[in-house]
């Protein structure tokens, strides 16, 4: 890894891939043949991009229970105590309508309703993804949302992986179909005569599924276009330079693009680090594709001082930071941007992707300068309640007309206008 000293600018944003020309009209003609031809396209399309030849979209209950022959109880526990733990964290997100009502009888509250309908996009191909349903099913039947979809691409035997279908089955999802790519977007934002369309669409993917959760976002709501996976370590000359270089590289296993950063103030620390991840990669399986992420956006940053460190940290927004330093609580409170904030030693990046609760969707690519964790509110949606009595009317009616007039909208102006003559 490269060890440098803090400059007067850092960062680990990488260029958001919009894709090729090509791949976005090849994203636009397969919405556009999903619009129009409905079943028979998603059909098609599944035996042209994936391999299998379908008579049916929707997963069976049969499939379902099939599954968990195929999974180890042990893995089912697992699962189980993850989903816990992750339902009782949303549990402390849920918000409550509320009204109020003031002196003159004016009544003004928040009215919070969940979605009707979400769409869950299950990433497919050479992996599967249990903890993507968890994080995106959970926080969506916390918010109370009453009909949640699941699309996932079939293998070339038409089946879905053991451990999604179980994982489906275990939180109770009722509709889950064999179909993805750009396909499946298109299908839930528009529906098909198998698919009824849905509200929102939440879930990672490859550059297809993002290209076209990009086009329909307004159709539907999506909840992000997310980057490369990023790390950033904050540490001192007390971290354990073996945790540090197994976290760095527990992200950049993920993608080339993937950014593992560590910011400390110790030069002694920087060094065994950078030689400690080259040891720990020549064993990792996926050597090639973290050893590309750590040559190529990977770094060491060398700070003066801890001011300027957690300087460096908002700076760099990361989507995970973990503080690995003397005494990591009191570091929090100086930490203004970071998706997930994982404290001491034992809190190691992949707890918070599987098993502690918190939602491991998370802004990347310096958004979370602005941006939050996937949380039930993504599944609510929030009305104004205003109930103005008629003291209130007579008291505050000339100013609101006189604001309406100050816009030019007197139209606006009269409908208070004509109420102030009544008697």
């Amino acid at each position: 890894m490269k060890i440098v000293k803090v400059g007067a600018e850092v960062s680990i944003k990488r260029d958001i891939d919009t894709g090729t020309e090509q791949q976005r009209e090849a994203v636009e003609a397969i919405i556009a043949q999903v619009k129009e031809q409905g079943d028979q396209a998603l059909f098609e399309l599944t035996k042209k991009f994936d391999g299998a030849e379908l008579t049916s979209l929707r997963v069976t209950e049969e499939e379902l229970e099939g599954a968990y022959a195929k999974i180890d109880e042990e893995l089912i526990s697992a699962l189980r105590e993850a989903m816990v733990n992750i339902k009782d964290f949303h549990e402390r997100q849920k918000r409550q309508s509320w009204m109020t009502t003031k002196e003159d009888g004016t009544i003004l509250g928040q009215k919070v309703t969940p979605l009707n309908s979400v769409g869950v996009y299950v990433p497919g191909g050479k992996a599967a993804y249990p903890s993507s349903i968890m994080m995106n099913v959970i926080p969506a039947q916390v918010a109370g949302v009453e009909r949640i979809v699941m699309v996932s691409p079939a293998g070339a035997d038409g089946m879905l992986p053991a451990s999604v279908l179980v994982t489906a089955k275990e939180l109770g999802v009722k509709e889950i179909y064999k179909v993805g790519g750009a396909q499946a977007v298109a299908a839930l934002a528009f529906g098909t005569d198998s698919i009824q369309s849905v509200d929102k669409i939440t879930g990672p993917g490859n550059i297809y599924v993002a290209l076209a959760k990009r086009a329909v976002f307004g159709t539907v709501d999506i909840d992000m276009i997310a980057g490369p996976s990023e790390i950033v370590v904050l540490a001192d000359k007390t971290a354990n330079s073996r945790y540090i270089a197994a976290d760095l590289l527990s992200q950049a296993e993920h993608d080339e693009q993937a950014s593992a950063v560590l910011v400390t103030t110790s030069q002694e620390l920087a060094e065994q680090v950078a030689k400690e991840v080259q040891e720990q990669l020549t064993t990792l399986p996926k050597r090639e594709i973290a050893g590309s992420s750590i040559r190529d956006y990977g770094v060491i940053y060398v700070a003066r001082d801890f001011v300027e460190a957690v300087d460096v940290v908002n700076q760099l927004a990361p989507e995970h930071l973990e503080i690995l330093t003397e005494e990591p609580m009191n570091v929090i409170g100086r930490i203004r941007h970071a998706g997930a904030i994982f404290v001491g030693p034992y809190s190691s990046e992949p707890v918070g992707d599987y098993f502690a609760g918190p939602n491991h969707v998370l802004p990347t690519n310096g958004t979370a300068r602005f941006s939050s964790p996937l949380n039930v509110d993504d599944f609510t949606k929030k009305s104004s309640i205003i109930s103005y009595s008629k003291q209130a009317m007579e008291e505050n009616g000339r100013k609101i007309s006189a604001l309406a007039r100050l816009e030019g909208l007197e139209a606006h102006a009269r409908a208070i206008d004509i109420r102030l003559e009544e008697k």
